[in-house]
C-alpha cells in the first residue's frame, strides 16, 4: 500500500530470484547487492560479483565472470568471458572476451570471440572481429574492425560530420597507433599501420604505413616487418 511495502516486496522477489540461480549452479558472491531481472538467463558456473545489475532480456553464458560493479541490459554475453566494472546496453559479446574495468558497450556493439577491450573504452554500433585488441581510452563508433587488429590507446573514430554517421572499415592485422584519429568515411586495408598521433582523412591501401597530420604515406610494410 506504500512505497515502503513495494520495496519490501521487491526485496523478497529479488531474494527468490537469486536463490533460484544459486541452486541452479550460479555463484553470487553478495546476493544482497545483486539485482537480476525475471527475464534474465544465466549459465552454470558463472560468477556474479557484488553490485551487479542484470536487466531486461539479458543472457549470460557458462563459466563467465561478471562484476563487481557491472550493469548489463538487453544483451548477450558468451561463455568464459571476464567483464569487470562495465556497462553493456543492447550489445552482443561472444566467447572468451575480456572487458574493463570501466568499459562501455552501447547499442549495436558486437565483440566477437577473443576480443580484449581495455579500461575506459567505448564501442557503439560497431563489430570487432575475433582477436581484436582495443586499447584503453578509445572510442569506436560505426566501424567494422578486422581480425587480430590492434587499436592503440586513445584512438577515436570521428564518425559524425554534423549531419550523418559515417562508416570506418579496418582490415585484418592492422596496427592503429595510439591517439590516432580516423576521420570517416574511411577504409584501411589489411596489414596497414598508422603512426601515433596521426589524423587519417583518406583511405589507406593494404600494407601501407601512414603518419602525420594529416596522415601521409611513409612506407610499405615488408613481410619481414
Amino acid at each position: 500500500n506504500t512505497r515502503v511495502h513495494l520495496a519490501e516486496a521487491e526485496t523478497i522477489l529479488r531474494q527468490r530470484i537469486n536463490h533460484n540461480w544459486m541452486e541452479f549452479g550460479v555463484t553470487i558472491t553478495d546476493p544482497s547487492t545483486t539485482y537480476i531481472g525475471p527475464m534474465v538467463k544465466i549459465g552454470r558456473d558463472t560468477v556474479i560479483g557484488p553490485n551487479t545489475h542484470l536487466r531486461g532480456l539479458t543472457i549470460i553464458g557458462d563459466e563467465t565472470n561478471i562484476g563487481p560493479n557491472c550493469i548489463i541490459e538487453d544483451s548477450t554475453i558468451g561463455n568464459c568471458c571476464s567483464i569487470l566494472a562495465s556497462v553493456i546496453e543492447q550489445a552482443v559479446v561472444e566467447d572468451h572476451v575480456s572487458m574493463g574495468p570501466f568499459a562501455h558497450l552501447r547499442k549495436g556493439a558486437h565483440l566477437m570471440e577473443g576480443v580484449h577491450m581495455g579500461n575506459f573504452g567505448e564501442v557503439k554500433d560497431s563489430t570487432l572481429h575475433p582477436g581484436v585488441k582495443m586499447g584503453h581510452f578509445s572510442y569506436i563508433g560505426n566501424a567494422d574492425i578486422g581480425d587480430n587488429t590492434n587499436i592503440g590507446a586513445g584512438t577515436i573514430t570521428c564518425n559524425f560530420d554534423g549531419v550523418h554517421k559515417n562508416q570506418t572499415v579496418i582490415g585484418k592485422n592492422v596496427f592503429i597507433g595510439s591517439d590516432t584519429m580516423l576521420v570517416a568515411p574511411l577504409n584501411i586495408g589489411e596489414n596497414a599501420s598508422t603512426g601515433a598521433g596521426s589524423v587519417v582523412t583518406r583511405d589507406v591501401p593494404a600494407g601501407e604505413v601512414v603518419v602525420g597530420v594529416p596522415a601521409r604515406p611513409h612506407r610499405k610494410v615488408e613481410k619481414s616487418d
